[in-house]
């Protein structure tokens, strides 16, 4: 059985990568105390993610301050492989709840992970995704498949043309 986890009371969320673009793994990475947690996520599930946040965060009241040290913590060292991510904002707390469940594998029970997070956090969190999504490689105008600089073999064009930089 994989580790789960359960912070009630998050100091630090975050978002981010490690490697160069086209080669990049994405993070979401929590603290709790002296807990640090540190899941694997897809690029697209981050893009998803940030883009609901930001809907949510529209009804709601203007957060306060949001953090900015929003960097990862070393080790970069992922706990498993984020398979499916929720979200859902509580009007009596006023907190989100972020539910992580890892990809499940036959043999073993998925691991789990629920952070409770404000809405300053979730809006930054909101941030900085957009901007680590963005700051990749730019999509082909024919596929939307990323561009490599030195072209793709686009479906488009069964091959024939690939685009480039």
């Amino acid at each position: 059985m994989s580790s789960s986890f359960d912070f009630d009371a998050v100091e630090r969320i975050t978002v981010g990568t490690v490697g160069p673009p086209g080669q990049r793994a994405f993070f979401i990475q929590a603290r709790q105390g002296i807990e640090l947690v540190t899941l694997k996520v897809e690029k697209s599930q981050v893009a998803a993610l940030v883009t609901y946040l930001g809907e949510l965060l529209q009804d709601l009241p203007r957060p306060g301050h949001l953090p900015d040290d929003l960097e990862l913590e070393e080790p970069v060292v992922a706990e498993w492989v984020i398979g499916t991510l929720g979200i859902t904002y509580d009007d009596d707390i006023d907190r989100f709840l972020l539910v992580a469940e890892e990809i499940a594998d036959d043999d073993e029970e998925p691991g789990a992970a629920r952070f409770i997070v404000t809405r300053e956090q979730v809006a930054a969190l909101a941030i900085r995704g957009t901007q680590l999504v963005e700051a990749g490689r730019p999509p082909c105008p024919l596929c939307g498949y990323p561009l490599d600089p030195k072209g793709h073999a686009c479906p488009r064009t069964n091959g024939h043309r690939p685009p480039t930089l």
